[in-house]
């Protein structure tokens, strides 16, 4: 679940250039869309009930979506740009039905649909940056007792997920970090002029659905969500008649035949996946084949030769002691050695990019006569930025009231939990905080998560062996939540910024949105829970994260002493060799690099198979023979066809939990045999 893919497959090339070019205004997307200067209104204005209503809706499904993918796989792509035009979608669909019946509606306007979708956003974002596949999960028994026995994996060193305590915990966490940097959002946003690519794609976005092309466009992606939506529920629906059973169904199918099959080498059809790969980059999709063929298909079965003698051979498959315990330090070894170097790189560039800003702005006092000419629309976006001012003394107050309560209860919900590591977490996360939010705006890599997977091994080790699993899973988490909430707060400014949307709004919208996620989420994942065996390394909803984290925690804890025999090797070799795929990256030629494989996204098959590369791979291949065929259309139609396809599949899933806890079993069992 933390291996979070970007989304730059949308982008048109003029924005492109614009996202490589820091800090260039001339080439300014948002300046390059010609439409006249609209009034300014009150910021209250910009947030509607009907927007509020939208964003629920909107956050529920995507929460729902991401709670599925991220139980299965933990390989999330970013949906923002697709929630962005279902926002759009949503409510330019509502006032035309308004429309029909002869009520008259307020207008429909960007700085609504920014609202919407950073609402919508905040919301499911919880989801996936809660923990519920990685680090809360991780504090499970089945993952407890899925790690093995071993000194730092002690007894009582886990907790059942619950409603009451996830939610408690998540509010205590996850607004700190929508404050921490509230006094430096003029500096970030307007004086220093970082790009935030993402919130910068994302304005251009929203600024070319409100002009009469996008209008125009709009009617087309609207049938063509609407037709791939109803396609994949029912695609799904049809699929659940099939699968009473343990191995059944459509999503066992031996496309490649048995023995592929069992090296998890099969199309599993799921719409979710295809439409994943449809937003995904291509050189992701391909990563992650590639990592299936590594592990899978090369890796693993040499190593299984090995049985009885590397490893026990009368271990449980699911210990850590066994074939598992390979699978899973040798993906952490990828996590980690791809997070380390940009960790490095990210760092680096922050603090050249802080040294260049402070020589230029030396630079601009002495010249700054010389030329001072800006477009009246840059005027008014400044003018809008600062009329939102939100206080510093409010932002101070409330991230210190934040952090008590914090400190109380944090210890009463984890035990594990000393008051002082919470109180070290809340006084490093600002500093923390306008680091990761100074490179976003550089790079577009959000590093929340390997803040906190450094604060992770950090207070594991600290805590000690009794303490050591919990305290780093959940102070870890602490962390990275706030951390990485503030840099996704700096990309809405950056995006408010472009659409001449209110900050004040945007942060009204981004607390309503993270509020909403920390009901949602829990509920959901509970629902999940419930109804689904999740965990299972053997089943569907494999969580694959979860285990990883937790062995983390114990890698904090007790070293290397944990692993397998010769899997400390094998593990720093994968190690280097993500940091210099990762380094060959950078170094190389732009035409040579782009077909270097990404170290992150080649980890996740190695945990849980290849079947969802090779559906990710086939929603690469439709994009890329569309483009060939008719690119126009696929520039705007991509993603509209691309989301249909993952709500409808991630839509039917709560119908089909809902269907298991009432106990209702589908009829068939499809399954596949060797002939005699």
């Amino acid at each position: 679940m933390e291996a979070v893919i970007p989304d730059r497959t949308r982008i048109a090339p003029e924005i492109e250039k614009h996202v490589a070019a820091e800090g260039d205004r001339e080439s300014d997307p948002a300046l390059a869309l010609e439409r006249e200067l609209e009034p300014v209104g009150r910021w209250q204005d910009e947030l509607t009930v009907r927007g509020m209503v939208a964003a629920l809706l909107i956050g529920f499904i995507y929460t729902v979506i991401v709670m599925k993918i991220a139980l299965t796989t933990g390989l999330v792509p970013t949906l923002n740009v697709s929630a962005a035009l279902l926002s759009f979608l949503a409510l330019r669909g509502w006032t035309r039905l308004l429309d029909r019946f002869g009520i008259v509606s307020r207008p429909f306007t960007r700085q609504e649909n920014t609202i919407v979708q950073t609402c919508g956003v905040a919301c499911y974002t919880i989801a996936f940056a809660g923990g519920f596949g990685s680090t809360l999960l991780g504090l499970n028994k089945n993952t407890y007792e899925l790690a093995g026995d071993s000194p730092g994996n002690g007894p009582g060193s886990y907790k059942e997920p619950g409603i009451g305590w996830m939610t408690a915990f998540l509010f205590s966490c996850s607004f700190g970090g929508l404050l921490t940097l509230i006094p430096l959002r003029q500096v970030l946003v307007v004086d220093y002029k970082l790009v935030y690519p993402s919130g910068t794609a994302t304005a251009v976005l929203i600024n070319g659905f409100h002009t009469t092309q996008g209008d125009k466009n709009s009617k087309k992606q609207i049938r063509g969500f609407l037709k791939y939506f109803g396609g994949s529920f029912l695609w799904s629906f049809f699929q659940w008649f099939y699968t009473g059973g343990d191995v059944c169904g459509f999503v066992q199918f031996p496309t490649f035949g048995l023995k592929a099959w069992k090296q998890t080498f099969f199309f599993d059809f799921s719409m979710t996946y295809v439409g994943a790969g449809m937003i995904c980059p291509h050189i992701v999709n391909i990563s992650t084949l590639l990592g299936a063929i590594l592990s899978y298909g090369i890796l693993w079965p040499l190593i299984s030769k090995n049985k009885g003698d590397w490893y026990p051979a009368n271990v449980k498959e699911s210990s850590m002691k066994s074939l598992y315990g390979y699978k899973a330090f040798i993906c952490i070894a990828l996590i980690m050695g791809d997070g380390l170097y940009h960790f490095t790189k990210i760092i680096t560039i922050t603090f050249k990019g802080m040294y260049r800003q402070f020589i230029h702005k030396r630079v601009d006092n002495r010249v700054k006569d010389v030329d001072n000419t800006v477009s009246l629309e840059e005027l008014q976006r400044d003018e809008i930025f600062r009329k939102g001012h939100i206080p510093s003394w409010m932002a101070y107050t409330g991230y210190a009231l934040l952090s008590a309560i914090a400190v109380v209860t944090t210890p009463i919900m984890f035990r594990q939990v000393k008051w002082y590591y919470v109180v070290i977490a809340y006084v490093v996360a600002p500093m923390l905080g306008f680091a990761n939010s100074y490179g976003t705006g550089l790079t577009d890599i959000n590093m929340g998560y390997n803040y906190g997977k450094i604060g992770l091994f950090v207070f594991a080790g600290w805590a000690g062996r009794d303490n050591g699993v919990v305290a780093g899973l959940v102070v870890g988490t602490c962390v990275k939540q706030l951390v990485l909430i503030s840099a996704d707060l700096m990309q809405d400014f950056k995006t408010s910024y472009l659409t001449q949307t209110s900050p004040r709004s945007m942060m009204v919208a981004q607390a309503v949105g993270t509020a909403m996620g920390c009901i949602v989420s829990p509920l959901t994942f509970m629902l999940f829970y419930k109804a689904f065996d999740i965990g299972n390394p053997d089943g569907t909803w494999k969580a694959p994260y979860a285990l990883i984290y937790r062995n983390m925690a114990i890698l904090g804890v007790e070293g290397f002493s944990v692993l397998p025999k010769y899997c400390l090797a094998l593990s720093a070799g994968f190690f280097a060799f993500a940091a210099v795929l990762s380094i060959a990256r950078d170094v190389m030629p732009h035409r040579y690099r782009q077909y270097v494989p990404l170290p992150m996204a080649m980890a996740v098959p190695f945990l849980v198979g290849g079947s969802f590369a090779i559906d990710m791979c086939i929603g690469s291949l439709v994009v890329f023979v569309w483009n060939k065929i008719k690119k126009k259309e696929a520039d705007f139609m991509v993603p509209a066809v691309a989301s249909g396809l993952i709500c409808g599949d991630g839509i039917w899933t709560f119908p089909s939990s809902i269907l298991a806890l009432a106990k209702i079993k589908p009829p068939i069992c499809m399954n596949f045999t060797p002939a005699p």
